[in-house]
């Protein structure tokens, strides 16, 4: 499919072919040790590169998270450059869990480091927080555009800490997390088959029935394995927007590792369990 188009046509695409699945890139020492390995650039490097070849021809999205990369300075992203452009080479989409959110021309140039094409680290989407106020955004909005790329907003996010401004009601009498809703609906107005702006929102908040979750746009659902969701969850919270839902599952599919043959075993349950929650809500 051309790069140049938008991100939510190819998202939609990418799980009708490949599975509604999203696998979480986080390699923090727990895992490594796990896996055998150093907490080191050597262990970093054999732990994606292990992810990356067993996974990356197969799984619809991929989401690496920026920190455990960078927490090894420049090498560290040397390692995170080559992963993200060995998966998308090999047909996946990478989200960047980076979750910038800043004002003006440094919002900008968050945008360009992972949304202008010729970036070494260009991604498919980026995740951005909008608690400067969503027109903050604005920088990444226009060029994610101009790229074909996409958006996660933070707007229902698992975290408890996260309710205290996302359910904060404001003076109109809709919360924060609606409004962020209602803005990302606004953006993708119009758009087929799926709108490039998506919200996370989590797959452990329960009932969410009050917020509306139509946004013409995907859904980034973490917490599904290892923080208690299963996809049997995925129609009760989400409701008639299922079907939009990227659910994102990390430690769930990573501890099979450092097998490529278990990954891709946990990564096909997965992707499967969520087909059959989803074709069968």
């Amino acid at each position: 499919m051309s790069p140049l188009e938008p991100f939510g046509a190819r998202l939609r695409h990418a799980m009708d072919t490949r599975g509604p699945l999203c696998v979480g890139i986080d390699p923090h020492a727990s895992l490594l040790a796990g896996w055998g390995l150093n907490d080191d650039i050597q262990g970093l490097e054999t732990f994606t590169r292990t992810v990356v070849d067993a996974l990356a021809d197969q799984v619809a999205v991929f989401k690496p998270q920026s920190a455990f990369f960078e927490r090894f300075g420049s090498r560290g992203i040397a390692v995170l450059e080559k992963a993200v452009a060995d998966l998308r080479d090999a047909g996946g989409l990478v989200v960047m869990d980076a979750k910038r959110g800043d004002i003006g021309s440094t919002m900008a140039a968050y945008a360009e480091t992972y949304l202008r094409k010729d970036a070494p680290l260009f991604s498919d989407a980026l995740t951005v927080s909008p608690y400067l106020g969503y027109g903050s955004l604005k920088p990444a909005v226009d060029l994610a555009r101009e790229s074909g790329a996409g958006l996660f907003v933070l707007a229902l996010t698992s975290n408890p800490e996260g309710a205290e401004v996302q359910h904060a009601v404001r003076a109109d009498g809709r919360t924060v997390g609606a409004t962020m809703l209602a803005h990302l609906a606004d953006d993708n107005a119009g758009a087929e088959p799926l709108g490039s702006f998506g919200a996370v929102v989590g797959a452990t908040l329960g009932d969410l029935s009050s917020y509306d979750l139509a946004i013409n746009g995907p859904l980034l659902a973490p917490g599904i394995g290892a923080q208690g969701a299963t996809p049997a969850d995925l129609p009760r919270v989400f409701g008639d927007s299922v079907r939009n839902v990227v659910p994102n599952v990390s430690r769930a599919v990573l501890k099979a590792g450092p097998s490529p043959a278990a990954l891709r075993d946990a990564a096909v349950r997965f992707a499967d369990e969520v087909r059959e929650a989803v074709e069968g809500a």
